[in-house]
């Protein structure tokens, strides 16, 4: 593992971010070399097991991310939670009988259509949602809508960093 013995995960993530952040303006920070273009599975096994401890008093049936940097985190996640599925929402090449919301994009700067074919996300089920960044809340908020869609229940919300001068947490 990547964080020292006996120091919480907190401290881990921010040596790591210090260590191998790169800050681009005041709005960007890029983890490219651990988090979401290579990832460090070692250091994505504590993100999972931070993620179980925080989310151990719900019951998870489905944990639900956006592509492509959500995939890997939540992969590695859903080990920690029995092995539940992982669903991912498409922002292109999907059609048919899907659920589908419009996200803003912060990095990128504009908005997305997002999709989640509707045999994956059941009437009833807990669906915790995962997820590498939370900047102004959009891309949470768009999930848990496709979840409140489908009829089943958001159990959490959880991202690895938090921009907390986005507002993202507010909104939630």
């Amino acid at each position: 593992m990547y964080g020292m013995k006996g120091q919480s995960f907190m401290e881990s993530l921010k040596r790591r971010i210090e260590k191998d952040g790169v800050v681009i303006g005041d709005s960007v920070i890029k983890v490219d070399s651990f988090l979401n273009h290579q990832m460090d599975i070692a250091f994505l096994k504590e993100v999972g097991a931070e993620f179980a401890k925080r989310f151990s008093d719900v019951k998870v049936d489905k944990i639900l991310t956006i592509e492509a940097s959500g995939i890997g985190i939540a992969a590695i996640t859903a080990m920690y939670f029995h092995d539940v599925p992982v669903v991912f929402a498409k922002a292109s090449n999907l059609s048919g009988d899907v659920y589908e919301t419009k996200v803003y994009s912060f990095t990128k700067q504009k908005e997305n259509i997002i999709r989640v074919d509707k045999k994956y996300i059941s009437d009833g089920e807990n669906v915790l949602i995962i997820d590498d960044f939370l900047a102004c809340g959009s891309a949470a908020l768009g999930l848990a809508e496709i979840v409140e869609m489908a009829g089943a229940k958001v159990v959490g919300i959880g991202a690895v960093i938090e921009k907390g001068f986005q507002g993202g947490h507010a909104k939630l």
